[in-house]
């Protein structure tokens, strides 16, 4: 599966703790793998976020991501991270 991010997201990343980068680089691996890898806990979500998927960065922080069909490839276009309140309970 191919990963592209939003000018949001990386903008997001960049203000991020070195931790939570280092976190993300490695469960990015992870996903480059195997996207449904169980350490990733990724999962569809619902209501507002409906259409979006969500992986674990770290207990508390996610990525959220769209999948998009191009032609043959499917596309994980990441749209938004933040810790599990940041992404949820200001929606």
């Amino acid at each position: 599966m191919i990963r592209k991010y939003s000018p949001e997201f990386i903008k997001s990343l960049k203000k991020k703790d070195v931790r939570i980068r280092k976190s993300f680089k490695k469960k990015i691996a992870i996903f480059a793998k195997n996207p449904r890898d169980s350490k990733l806990r990724n999962h569809s979500l619902k209501g507002e976020y409906k259409g979006f998927r969500s992986i674990d960065i770290s207990s508390d922080y996610r990525a959220l991501y769209t999948e998009k069909n191009e032609g043959d490839e499917v596309i994980a276009y990441f749209e938004e991270i933040g810790t599990h309140d940041e992404l949820y309970k200001n929606h």
